[in-house]
C-alpha cells in the first residue's frame, strides 16, 4: 500500500508554521509498510483542496487529510472531500454529544458553528476524538482508504494510535519497510554517485536515496519486504558493497551527525576537547555543544578573533601571521594547555575577501600537535560550515585510530 498525506491550512503555507503531522505520520506508517509517495500542503481554497484530493485518491491506495475540521467557514476539509468523492455528509448525533460532553467538562456552551463538526461522509466510520471536538473519519471503498485527522498534534497523535494504526494492521498482507542509513563527510556527491553508482542502480528494492549538503552526504537504502529478515538481506547486499568501496569516510550509520559521533567517541573513551576560534567565531564550540549533556567531554573555547587576543589568551607569539600553519598550531596547543583537556581544534582562516576559503585546521592530542591547510570554495557561509565538519571529521578519525 502506499500512501499519500495531504496538510490542510494556510497557514501551513506561512514561514512560522511546519507540517509535523506528516512526519509523524510518515514514521507510522512506514512501521507497517507503508510507503508514503506524496506530500502536499494546500491553503484554505475550497476547489484547490478538491482538485488534490481527486488527484491523490485516483492515485493512492491511503489518502490521509490532517487539519480543516474546525467550526469555522474556512475550514473546508469535510467539504472537500465530499465533493471531491461525490458522497454526501450526515450529521451524527454520538460526534453532538461527544462535543456536548467536552464542553461541559470545562464549563462552557457550544455553539451551533459546532455542529458542522458532526458532519460524517456518508459510508464512513467516525472516529472518538478524546482530545478534541473534530472527530475523525475513515472512509473505505473499493480497497482504497481515505483518512480525515485533526491538525493539533496532541489531537492527531493518540488517534493515529488508537484508531488509525489496529484498522491499517487488520487489512494488511505482512510488510516491513527497513533501511540503512550512510552519512558521509568530505565528499563531493558527484564523485560520490560515481563511485557507488554501479552497485545500487541495479536495484529498485531497495530503493536508494542520495541527499547532499556543504561536505555532507545522506545515503539511504530502503528496503520493502515481507519479513524483516527478508528485508534485511536485501540491505545487506546492496549496502555492504557500497560501504565497502566508500571506507572510513562514512562517519555514522544511524544518522547520527558528525557532532553526536564525535561525542560519542570522547564519552567513550573518557576523553575531552576544547577549541580555539578565529574565522568560524564560535560555530565550531556551538556546533559541539548543540548535543545535550556534551559537557561531560567539552572543556570550553577560545573566541580569539585578533591577533591581540590569540596571543594574550593562547599565547600565540607576537608576529605570528594569523592565518598560517603556526598560528593553527600554536592556538591548538594553547587551547589544549590552558583547558586542560587530552584534545583541542583550532581554526584560523579567510572566509571572505580575495583569499576566501584560504583556512588552517589545527588539532592537539596527548601525542602531538598538527596543521592541515585547507581550500575552500563557496561564500562566507559555506567556507565556514566546511571549515567545522573538516575539523570535526579529523577529530573523529584520530579518536577512532
Amino acid at each position: 500500500m502506499n500512501a499519500e498525506i495531504i496538510a490542510v491550512g494556510s497557514e501551513m503555507l506561512t514561514p512560522d508554521k511546519v507540517d509535523t503531522n506528516s512526519l509523524h505520520l510518515t514514521q507510522e506508517l512506514n512501521t507497517l509498510g507503508i510507503e508514503v509517495v506524496a506530500k502536499a500542503i494546500i491553503g484554505d481554497d475550497r476547489q484547490r483542496l478538491t482538485d488534490a484530493i481527486r488527484n491523490s485518491w485516483a492515485h493512492a491506495e491511503l489518502v490521509i487529510l490532517t487539519g480543516g475540521l474546525g467550526p469555522t467557514e474556512d475550514d473546508l476539509t469535510r467539504d472537500a472531500v465530499a465533493a471531491a468523492l461525490e458522497v454526501g455528509m450526515t450529521p451524527s448525533e454520538e460526534a453532538w454529544q461527544a462535543i456536548l460532553n467536552r464542553f461541559q467538562k470545562f464549563g462552557r456552551t457550544p455553539t451551533e458553528n459546532n455542529r458542522r463538526q458532526t458532519l460524517i461522509l456518508n459510508g464512513a466510520d467516525m472516529l472518538p476524538n478524546p482530545n478534541g471536538t473534530a472527530p475523525g473519519q475513515w472512509f473505505h471503498r473499493d480497497g482504497r482508504v481515505l483518512v480525515l485527522l485533526p491538525g493539533p498534534p496532541r489531537e492527531l497523535k493518540p488517534m493515529v494510535a488508537a484508531e488509525i494504526i489496529p484498522r491499517l494492521t487488520a487489512m494488511l498482507p505482512p510488510q516491513v519497510i527497513r533501511t540503512r542509513w550512510y552519512r558521509v563527510a568530505l565528499m563531493g556527491e558527484s564523485d560520490l554517485d560515481h563511485l557507488i553508482a554501479p552497485i545500487y542502480t541495479k536495484y529498485t528494492n531497495p530503493a536508494t536515496t542520495i541527499l547532499a549538503a556543504a561536505g555532507d552526504i545522506d545515503i539511504h537504502l530502503r528496503a520493502r519486504c515481507e519479513t524483516a529478515e527478508e528485508a534485511e538481506a536485501l540491505l545487506a547486499e546492496v549496502g555492504d558493497p557500497i560501504a565497502e568501496l566508500i571506507g572510513d569516510k562514512i562517519y555514522s550509520t544511524n544518522g547520527d551527525p558528525l557532532e553526536v559521533v564525535v561525542g560519542k567517541l570522547l564519552r567513550a573513551k573518557g576523553q575531552t576537547v576544547a577549541v580555539a576560534e578565529s574565522m568560524t567565531g564560535g560555530m565550531l564550540g556551538m556546533q559541539i555543544t548543540s548535543i545535550a549533556g556534551s559537557s561531560d567531554y567539552f572543556k570550553g573555547g577560545f573566541l580569539t578573533y585578533t591577533d591581540q587576543m590569540k596571543t594574550q589568551l593562547l599565547g600565540v607569539p607576537e608576529g605570528t601571521e594569523a592565518v598560517s600553519e603556526e598560528a593553527a598550531l600554536a592556538m591548538a596547543a594553547g587551547a589544549r594547555d590552558r583547558a586542560q583537556s587530552d584534545y583541542a581544534l583550532s581554526v584560523t582562516g579567510f572566509a571572505d575577501g580575495p583569499n576566501a576559503g584560504h583556512v588552517f585546521v589545527g588539532l592537539a592530542t596527548p601525542t602531538g600537535t598538527h596543521a592541515r591547510k585547507l581550500k575552500l570554495n563557496g561564500d562566507r557561509y559555506r567556507v565556514r560550515c566546511l571549515t567545522i565538519l573538516n575539523a570535526l571529521d579529523w577529530l573523529r578519525r584520530a579518536l577512532q585510530s
